[in-house]
């Protein structure tokens, strides 16, 4: 899974695999879904982040699996 936050253009983007994206869907108003060719989702973009959270607090990314929280480092700008 790869997450990419993109200030220029404002947008956060979580990446789940490589498959070709075949078909995307905008569930919610600025909340898009990406299909592969299986029409499994493997992607999920929000669009005009800022307006949905601080890019500071975005930086500070933890990720829970399994019962254990893996804390990231602050991410350089």
């Amino acid at each position: 899974m790869k997450l990419r936050v993109d200030k220029e253009s404002d947008v956060l983007y979580f990446q789940f695999d490589d498959s070709k994206i075949i078909e995307s869907e905008e569930v919610e108003k600025g909340a898009v879904l990406d299909f592969n060719a299986n029409a499994k989702v493997v992607g999920v973009e929000f669009l005009n982040i800022s307006q949905r959270a601080s890019f500071e607090d975005l930086s500070k990314f933890n990720y829970e699996t399994h019962n254990k929280k893996i804390n990231f480092p602050k991410v350089k700008e």
